[in-house]
């Protein structure tokens, strides 16, 4: 509990955020169709909120070093903001991607300034509880986010200037704390040919997830409304994703302790092969198939990037933990950034099923390329413990360093 009271402001930072940016993908896609949006252009809001995401993640840490702490939180927030407001001055699906590309900047710059206060006040005796209650947090808040979507009219004023004063009330508990502002951590440098040295599956890995998670979150809308369902249901849909991910974590991190990461990941891969198959196929077979099949992909889809990146570790020194766990959240930006384009595309030419079907094929690559790294070289017989690992920062690595430098025989 002290723990908690010590690090309020940032938690509350962190729901507050997690509450405005995990709500405007699914009402974006929502409020597109609404207005006449094309798949594509729907798809392409989600784009542009990785390229934003991937644009703030590199310059934060730089912006964090001219200006402070701070003051960079508050012109992220003050980004996001605006981006989020100005939705309702205009109804042009382009000017709407920049806005998002403003969004995903905003999201991205907001937790890198979190992510380095917390590691500043993280010591040895508090880091373990300290990320599990972050993680709880960026995990709570991402679940009510989803069903807060059911709660929201499409392409409505009301609607967009609620996530925009959620957005700018995270600003309060994190300028108005008393805790003294850190000193600037370096910026990590960003090197992805590490991830491919040390593990060219996990870098493969990694965008696998981000082709699972971007186009579902961005583009699951759009499946839900071909598919039948109203707007609650859609906040359901999504939440049983979040919540199915959030159930895998333990069961799976376990796994990934006890036998070789490389089995896990493909077992994964062909369990998430069958969670789209029996989508596709119970498509129409009501509201209550179609939300437990989205709580079975979110279990298998959504721990691979976490598998990945300690498998990716397990190859590596504590020297190169942040410049790796970069890397990795680098080919994660790359492949978010192309999926929900690509499968709102695959909807438009094919229906709803090309979106799962896109996935399984990724899925599909995925399995077989971890069998071909198999026969490339044996398993660590040390390995670093498995940990959740969000995908909020670069900066992230320096949080989950200590973790992952004790090594589990």
């Amino acid at each position: 509990m002290r723990l908690l009271i010590s690090f309020a402001a940032l938690f509350l930072s962190v729901l507050l955020l997690q509450l405005s940016s995990g709500g405007v993908g699914p009402l974006d896609a929502l409020s597109g169709l609404q207005m006449g949006f094309s798949n594509a252009q729907i798809g392409l809001l989600g784009s542009a909120h990785f390229l934003g995401f991937f644009i703030g993640c590199w310059w934060a840490p730089r912006l964090m070093g001219s200006v402070g702490h701070s003051r960079a939180f508050a012109a992220f927030t003050a980004a996001g903001a605006i981006g989020l407001i100005s939705h309702t001055l205009t109804d042009n699906p382009y000017a709407w991607a920049m806005l998002r590309v403003a969004a995903g900047l905003s999201i991205s710059g907001c937790f890198t300034v979190i992510e380095a206060w917390l590691q500043s006040k993280a010591s040895n005796a508090n880091r373990g509880r300290l990320m599990g209650s972050y993680r709880v947090f960026d995990l709570g808040g991402s679940l009510l986010a989803q069903l807060m979507i059911g709660m929201l009219e499409p392409a409505s004023y009301v609607s967009y200037n609620l996530l925009a004063l959620l957005c700018c009330a995270a600003l309060f508990p994190l300028t108005l704390s008393t805790v003294r502002q850190p000193s600037t951590p370096a910026a990590p440098r960003l090197r992805p040919r590490l991830a491919i040295a040390r593990s060219p599956l996990s870098a493969a890995g990694v965008i696998v997830a981000a082709v699972s998670s971007a186009s579902f979150r961005m583009v699951g809308p759009v499946y839900g409304q071909e598919v039948g369902l109203n707007t609650g249901q859609i906040a359901w849909f999504l939440a049983a994703w979040v919540l199915g991910g959030a159930l895998a974590q333990i069961p799976v991190g376990w796994l990934a302790d006890k036998y070789d990461r490389r089995w896990v990941l493909i077992w994964l891969s062909l369990a998430a092969v069958g969670s789209c198959g029996a989508t596709i196929a119970l498509g129409a077979a009501g509201t209550v198939a179609i939300f437990l099949n989205a709580v079975v992909f979110g279990l298998t889809t959504f721990p691979i990037y976490s598998v990945a990146a300690a498998h990716a570790h397990d190859f590596a020194d504590s020297s190169e933990r942040v410049e790796l766990s970069a890397a990795l959240m680098f080919f994660f930006a790359v492949g978010a950034i192309g999926a929900p384009l690509l499968a709102s595309t695959l909807i438009e030419w094919q229906g709803p099923s090309a979106l799962f079907a896109m996935i399984a094929v990724a899925h599909m690559g995925l399995g077989l390329f971890g069998l071909v790294r198999m026969r490339a070289r044996p398993t660590v017989e040390e390995r670093t413990p498995y940990v959740y690992a969000p995908r909020t920062s670069f900066t992230i690595g320096r949080l989950m360093r200590r973790q992952r430098d004790r090594k589990k025989p």
